[in-house]
């Protein structure tokens, strides 16, 4: 079977531009004005807006938000924004990228990793350190460990100095230099396309927050807020991710967006919930995640005051091919101290984040171990582990499922 990648990425494209129009449509409907622009403040209650031709317009409100999101962050070093992409590119190359290196190990870079992998390409993932920085460790190192299984090679304690162009192409052959991160070693390879996946940074810079007295925080552009989504600046609202210290995901801007319009607006007075949000990485093997780490816990309550229950599992459609026999992984961490309630909740497996949707809501009543032991799991299905969870972590005992 040979995979069709511009079929793909037109298929993309027009799912992209189908959604767009959507969104120009509901605006019109709603009586919103649409304004292609750039955005800069230029005074109290007052913005200019500049158009793709020069053309200026000024705006005064009474009131304004920022959700200018993020953009891909470049290496600073020789050839990258001549011959690298980004994540925002990928779906957009008009040939198939070959032999890849993809750069970073956030969730993004996995996930693009293993879906290039999942086609049938040659990846390698250059990793400055750790894999996923934030999500639980334990969790991170499975992914990586089943990723390398699957045929993805891992560079480890490297980055990029330099890459160059061998050959023009589609694709064409470029030479990547790096060097060690914690020696004077460098090494070199050839790859057809490296993609840059190695963070965002808040568009805040050149918006002319300065005139208007938002502060930031200088090193991340972050914009710090109240609980209410208020800026330093009483008239000027924030969400999304450019916010400091909030998770960088789509549905959280979007609930932050909507209950701010609510209370700007109606008469509601809820605000938006940054605790125990869902989340899950969509590498081969998916990960979802809510509430904190086992790291976090322990930093949090000290490990003497946290127990992490834990077991492997076997779903059952991967029982007749006998594929992958354990790889998949249940954890939950719990607060001794607080009857044992569920703060962190860990699942490596298929649907992942199905199975998180649904317990990211019992995490926000409250859940204990009591509840999920006492809870009747349906069988066979991935989720029923997280009722029958019994071996600890300090235990040591063997965790591997021997039956269905």
């Amino acid at each position: 079977v040979k995979h069709d990648w511009e079929r793909m990425t037109e298929a993309v494209q027009n799912h992209i531009g189908s959604l767009n129009w959507g969104y120009r449509v509901a605006l019109r409907e709603k009586k919103v004005t649409y304004e292609n622009a750039y955005g800069q403040f230029v005074g109290p209650h007052r913005i200019k807006a500049t158009n793709n031709k020069g053309k200026e317009k000024i705006y005064s409100a009474e009131r304004f938000l920022i959700a200018t999101g993020e953009r891909p962050r470049y290496l600073g070093i020789p050839g990258d924004k001549e011959y690298c992409i980004s994540s925002d590119d990928l779906f957009s190359l008009p040939y198939c990228p070959g032999k890849t290196l993809v750069v970073g190990a956030s969730y993004v870079a996995l996930e693009c990793a293993g879906f290039l992998a999942g086609i049938g390409l040659d990846v390698t993932v250059m990793v400055r350190s750790i894999l996923l920085r934030g999500f639980d460790q334990d969790m991170a190192n499975k992914i990586g460990e089943h990723m390398e299984e699957h045929g993805i090679k891992f560079i480890r304690q490297f980055v990029p100095i330099k890459v160059e162009q061998i050959e023009a192409g589609t694709p064409g052959r470029l030479r990547v230099v790096a060097k060690s991160t914690d020696s004077d070693k460098t090494i070199e390879g050839e790859y057809n396309t490296v993609l840059l996946a190695i963070g965002r940074d808040a568009c805040t810079r050149e918006i002319g927050l300065e005139n208007v007295g938002v502060k930031l925080n200088e090193q991340t552009g972050k914009i710090p807020v109240t609980d209410e989504e208020q800026t330093s600046v009483p008239y000027i609202y924030a969400i999304g991710d450019v916010l400091e210290g909030k998770l960088e995901l789509t549905p959280v801007a979007i609930q932050a967006g909507r209950l701010l319009a609510r209370r700007l607006y109606g008469s509601s007075t809820v605000k938006c919930d940054y605790e125990n949000v869902p989340t899950t990485v969509f590498t081969p093997l998916e990960y979802g995640a809510c509430g904190l780490s086992e790291e976090k816990a322990v930093e949090k309550f000290g490990e003497e005051n946290i127990e992490v229950y834990h077991s492997h599992f076997w779903p059952l459609e991967w029982t007749i091919p006998s594929r992958d026999n354990n790889k998949c992984y249940a954890k939950i961490v719990c607060n001794i101290k607080d009857s044992e309630r569920v703060v962190g909740f860990h699942v490596l497996g298929p649907n992942a984040g199905e199975v998180t949707q649904g317990f990211a809501v019992a995490l926000k009543c409250g859940l204990t171990k009591d509840q999920l032991d006492g809870t009747i799991g349906i069988h066979p299905v991935c989720a029923e582990v997280f009722t029958t969870l019994s071996v600890t972590k300090r235990s040591g005992e063997n965790i591997l499922q021997t039956g269905c």
